[in-house]
């Protein structure tokens, strides 16, 4: 399994209207791809215009190519991207320990 990190920073003061917003695009783009298992949303309490977005894709080229390259791309940027005040920094991991919490 491969983890998406994406560091969003928006719009101070944008917060509320950006909560609904990235919700909507995760239930009905995001989780309709090919590849995706899941995803967690942290939201900034010293920032609180900082967002940390995680998805699980089953492989990179599931959110590199499959994702990326389909038009639930442009649905997705056309729900989110107003809110940015950057672009998004994204970065993919893979797992290398875990604990038996989460």
């Amino acid at each position: 399994m491969i983890l998406e990190v994406a560091d969003i920073l928006i719009q101070p003061g944008r917060q509320a209207e950006f909560d609904a917003a990235i919700q909507r695009g995760l239930d009905t783009v995001i989780a309709k791809a090919r590849g995706f298992r899941g995803y967690k949303v942290n939201k900034g309490i010293e920032s609180p215009e900082r967002y940390v977005l995680m998805i699980f894709w089953e492989t990179l080229e599931n959110h590199t190519v499959d994702f990326r390259e389909s038009p639930a791309f442009g649905e997705w940027r056309a729900i989110v991207g107003p809110f940015f005040a950057r672009m998004p920094q994204v970065e993919h991991f893979e797992l290398l320990a875990k604990s038996g919490q989460e």
